[in-house]
C-alpha cells in the first residue's frame, strides 16, 4: 500500500489509534466517523498491508528504572554489505539498544540506548557495544531532556 492509496478514512483510523490502541472497533468507528463494519475492514486492510505493524503499551522508561537515554555514534572498519549485516544482527539482540538507524555522514551507525544509570550505561558501552566486531570509533551524546519524544506519526497532509 502507498501513499497514494491511503484515504481520508485511513488517516483518521490511524489517527486515533496512534492515541489508543486499547479501544474497541466501536469505538474506533466513532472516533473516525464512520460504522463499525467499514472501519473494521480499513482496519484490517491496514494491518494486512503493513501499515499498522503491530499495537503495544506505551511505557515511561524512568518509572521502570531506565533512567538515562543517549545516542551512540558509530564507524565500522569496513562497509562492505556483509560486515554491515554482521553489525545490525549483532546490535539488534542488545536489549539495551532501543533503536538502531544506518546514517549518512560522517558514521555510519546511530544507536538508541536506555540504560538505568551511568555506571550501567559504561558498562554496556565499554563491556558489550565497544568490543562488538568492525568498530572503528564511537561518540556519545547523552539526553539531558526529552523535549518532543516520539509518541505519533504525523498523518496531516499525507
Amino acid at each position: 500500500m502507498s501513499t497514494s492509496e491511503i484515504l481520508p478514512a485511513d488517516i483518521r483510523i490511524l489517527r486515533q489509534l496512534q492515541k489508543s490502541g486499547r479501544m474497541t472497533n466501536q469505538e474506533l468507528a466513532e472516533k473516525a466517523g464512520m460504522a463499525a463494519s467499514p472501519c473494521w475492514r480499513r482496519m484490517k486492510q491496514l494491518e494486512e498491508n503493513g501499515v499498522i505493524t503491530g499495537y503495544q503499551a506505551n511505557i515511561d522508561r524512568k518509572k521502570i528504572g531506565l533512567g538515562l537515554l543517549a545516542f551512540i555514534r558509530v564507524k565500522i572498519d569496513s562497509h562492505s554489505e556483509e560486515d554491515a549485516q554482521r553489525f545490525e544482527q549483532q546490535v539488534g539482540a542488545l536489549p539495551p539498544v532501543i533503536a538502531c538507524y544506518a546514517i549518512a555522514g560522517d558514521a555510519d551507525f546511530l544507536l538508541q540506548v536506555v540504560a538505568k544509570d551511568l555506571d550501567s550505561f559504561s558498562s554496556f558501552a565499554m563491556e558489550v557495544v565497544r568490543r562488538l566486531p568492525g568498530i572503528k570509533e564511537m561518540q556519545t551524546a547523552f539526553v539531558l531532556r526529552e523535549v518532543k519524544p516520539l509518541d505519533a506519526l504525523p498523518l496531516d497532509g499525507l
